[in-house]
């Protein structure tokens, strides 16, 4: 992955909306979910939400599609993929004796819509 790209990429995800959408979308796998239930799980106006699902769509770590009238986004795992190979590729390459173990899979507290 090329150094544009990740900045593109960590840069989109420094917002806690759109690192919320995404994970969300992570979550839901290929299937993706609907720009509507989008917004309730996330809990923003369809103005706000569209904002940031372009953003993260110029990033290249979302996909679009249009299922009848509506349109349904999904996380793009191969991006994912390669940004987290491009953030891990060296890992410990020179002191792999001081490498951290990796870190445990804790699961997130749920969180709740805000009202808007």
């Amino acid at each position: 992955m090329k150094i544009p790209r990740v900045i593109d990429a960590l840069g989109a995800l420094a917002h806690e909306h759109r690192l919320a959408i995404y994970r969300l979308l992570v979550e839901r796998g290929p299937a993706g979910l609907s720009a509507g239930r989008i917004a309730e799980r996330v809990g923003l106006v369809p103005s706000s939400l569209t904002f940031h699902l372009q953003n993260l769509q110029r990033a290249g770590l979302i996909a679009q599609r249009r299922e009848s009238r509506q349109l349904i986004y999904s996380a793009d795992f191969t991006a994912m993929t390669a940004l987290v190979g491009y953030l891990t590729d060296n890992c410990c390459a020179e002191s792999a004796a001081e490498c951290c173990p990796p870190a445990r899979q804790a699961k997130p507290a749920k969180r709740t819509a805000k009202a808007a």
